[in-house]
């Protein structure tokens, strides 16, 4: 099957594996063989609960800004595909991935008929995964870094072997696949790690199954707060570890207050790696001081102030809630939320329900994501109560729901908009459209 447009190879993908998760590496380990997928440059994979976008970002501006060339894999995206891949700092354009979908689309086909059988089925990440990761083998880059989808061990990125993988933090989330327990999902995001290469893990409560992986298959281990560590005050800080150490350090220009953990993983992982990839204390300065991410406790410029977090579990959720406190005053805080009907609400609001005034309810445009009604019932039962200063409304969508926390809300107020990927993009959409 052939497309001529990436928006149609995008909507046939969407349907054409059975279930949109199917965790393995069997499927697309034979696919990958009938592509002959390697890499000839240093490929770093970011795992964890939260933060891996932030980390995946800030190693790439501080490599982009010592001068290399760099492919970037994401996900999900929030706009349009593009944005899962970015070479050179830049998201690739639409006839650049079309040859590498067909590539995939070919090499599916010749697996399948070597096991004398129908075309390997790949889900959409598998699949898109594949594409992106053969565009990067053959750009001569000087390095690759790859976000795992879900989990470490079983997803597909950990086809490919890092030449170091970092470990961001670990918490409870997607319980279904990876376990229910730190030390269960401790597990899995360490399946990314490999014999002899440096296995970075910026938790600083590190799960002990993580580390009796690491020792049991001779992984370079780097843990926070034995291998490395940070210290700072309110105008710089300082990051050490196995005999470097960088003074003067400006904080990344990503807010949040679990940034700095993030940046002390990205500098161990730049140490560790620094006979293949050498970079200096300012360039680490400079892609700190560029390095921009959407929708990663992201402040939007005017009155109300508008803010937009993906944080959908109750990690991230505890982080935004810390982050909201340290903003300082404003008379009102309204909440536009959407989210997964999977997910941990009831953990998600215990970290948010005594910050939030007005609550701004919405529907999103997939069966998966939880119905207004079902965020309302979990709000009352976290025990938030309606009064003259304080409200429930939902809405069929972000859009309508920005809408009317834009209408209700004053100059001085703030709009925080979180949740799912869904719920972000939404709102970033109809700014944009505003704005043209």
């Amino acid at each position: 099957m052939q497309f001529k447009q990436l928006a149609d190879w995008l909507q046939h993908l969407e349907t054409a594996h059975p279930v949109g998760i199917d965790i393995g590496l069997g499927r697309i380990g034979k696919v990958r063989e009938a592509l002959g997928l390697r890499f000839d440059c240093p490929v770093f994979t970011v795992g964890g609960t939260n933060g891996k976008g932030s980390t995946c970002a800030m190693l790439e501006a501080v490599l982009l800004a010592a001068g290399y060339k760099v492919g970037c894999h994401t996900s999900p995206h929030l706009l349009a595909f593009n944005e899962r891949a970015r070479i050179g700092g830049k998201s690739v354009a639409d006839e650049v991935l079309l040859p590498h979908f067909e590539a995939v689309e070919a090499a599916r086909v010749a697996a399948g008929a070597a096991e004398s059988g129908a075309p390997v089925s790949l889900t959409y990440f598998e699949f898109t995964a594949l594409a992106i990761m053969h565009l990067f083998a053959a750009s001569g880059l000087d390095s690759v870094i790859l976000e795992v989808g879900l989990g470490g061990r079983l997803d597909a990125v950990n086809i490919v072997d890092a030449d170091c993988a970092i470990v961001t933090s670990i918490d409870i989330d997607h319980a279904a696949y990876l376990g229910d327990t730190r030390e269960k999902i401790g597990f899995e995001k360490a399946g990314i790690f490999r014999t002899g290469y440096p296995a970075i893990c910026s938790d600083p409560v590190v799960p002990q199954s993580l580390i009796d992986h690491a020792t049991e298959i001779g992984a370079d281990l780097w843990l926070m707060g034995r291998d490395f560590n940070c210290q700072g005050d309110k105008q710089q800080w300082a990051w050490a570890g196995r005999g470097r150490r960088y003074a003067g350090l400006c904080y990344p220009a990503l807010r949040g207050a679990n940034q700095l953990l993030n940046t002390s993983g990205v500098i161990a992982a730049l140490s560790a790696m620094r006979l293949q990839l050498p970079v200096s204390a300012q360039h680490i300065r400079n892609g700190l001081a560029w390095v921009e991410l959407p929708g990663r406790f992201q402040t939007l410029a005017g009155r109300p102030t508008v803010i937009l977090d993906v944080a959908h579990n109750p990690h991230a959720a505890a982080a935004l809630g810390q982050n909201l406190e340290n903003m300082g005053f404003f008379p009102y805080t309204h909440a536009v939320l959407g989210v997964m009907r999977d997910k941990d609400l009831a953990g998600i609001l215990r970290h948010l329900t005594d910050k939030i005034d007005h609550w701004h309810l919405c529907d999103l445009p997939t069966p998966r994501a939880a119905k207004a009604e079902e965020i309302e019932q979990a709000l009352r039962v976290a025990g938030f109560k309606e009064s003259p200063d304080a409200s429930i409304t939902r809405y069929p969508d972000p859009t309508a729901a920005f809408s009317g926390a834009a209408g209700r809300a004053g100059e001085n107020d703030r709009i925080l908009v979180f949740g799912s990927f869904y719920t972000v993009a939404g709102v970033m959409g109809y700014r944009k459209s505003k704005a043209h």
